[in-house]
């Protein structure tokens, strides 16, 4: 729904009114429905990008895509893709993030009528935030076309009409502790929270909830049991496509047949190897990861 280019940058410390010299920057195409396709094709599973695009920051990312050997289906908007930006000043990480780029009516009539048509139509991401212009009744109009369709959806949304969005039968959604917090007013804090929350979640809907919890590890529930997997400890780079990313490793397992246990693992070592990298990185410790980590059934 709303891509971007992300800047990420290194720099000793930060001072007003002189100049900052930074380390280095490191560009890299992005948003969250970007980086999760870009992950499910690194583990071997076919997937294509749709989207909103704009201005040369918009061509930048369809034509990175394309390069990778990702298909595309761009739809263009007047106003330029926006630009992000995650400053490292050594210790601690500062987050930038523009709105996006305005999205007209017509656009979001292209996008429809796109997935009225598209072939091989099985499985269907909603990815991040809602960009200028777009309600959030759009999110219904979506779904309705992939209910025709027979599509199955994931959803990985911030919105807060989640609750009502459930009523169309996702196949997975993935929160985090804190979009849950914001949207059901649930703290977690015990395992008796977490399970009350994921009754709540089951019964307006979702069949399956993959719940991360940063650097604290991952839930997965699929209405009957409850399992949890620990996550690897990094030393922080950037927190930018970390989610996604372990979201993209999860599918590609859990949706080519994989056992779950191996799923939780895998997704939970990319996301950490992704947070200690710039961008998405180049997940070469993804399996070292895998080795030291343990999923456990707690319900």
């Amino acid at each position: 729904m709303n891509p971007a280019v992300d800047m990420n940058i290194t720099s000793q410390g930060i001072h007003p009114k002189v100049v900052n010299r930074t380390q280095d920057s490191f560009y890299s195409h992005n948003g969250k429905g970007i980086n999760l396709t870009r992950v499910l094709r690194h583990f071997g599973m076919d997937s294509a990008a749709l989207g909103f695009f704009g201005g040369f920051s918009g061509r930048y990312i369809v034509d990175s895509l394309r390069e990778e050997g990702i298909p595309v289906h761009p739809i263009q908007v007047e106003e330029t893709t926006r630009i992000n930006i995650f400053l490292n000043d050594g210790s601690q990480e500062y987050k930038f993030v523009g709105e996006g780029a305005h999205v007209s009516p017509e656009a979001q009539q292209e996008l429809l009528k796109l997935l009225e048509t598209l072939p091989d139509f099985d499985y269907f991401t909603i990815n991040g935030s809602l960009p200028p212009g777009i309600q959030e009744s759009f999110y219904d109009e979506i779904l309705e076309v992939c209910r025709r369709r027979g599509a199955q959806v994931v959803l990985d949304i911030s919105s807060r009409r989640m609750p009502e969005l459930l009523r169309f039968n996702p196949l997975l959604i993935k929160p985090n502790d804190e979009e849950v917090r914001e949207i059901w007013g649930r703290s977690l804090t015990s395992l008796e929270d977490v399970v009350s929350t994921m009754v709540l979640l089951h019964g307006q809907g979702a069949r399956n909830v993959l719940l991360t919890l940063g650097d604290k590890g991952m839930l997965f529930s699929d209405g009957v049991g409850l399992w949890y997997c620990d996550a690897p400890k990094v030393k922080l780079v950037s927190s930018a496509c970390a989610g996604d990313s372990c979201l993209a490793a999860f599918l590609s397992e859990w949706l080519g047949g994989g056992e779950l246990e191996t799923a939780m693992k895998k997704g939970s070592a990319t996301g950490a190897d992704v947070a200690g990298s710039n961008g998405i990185g180049d997940l070469l410790r993804v399996s070292e990861y895998m080795q030291c980590l343990t999923v456990r059934k707690v319900r």
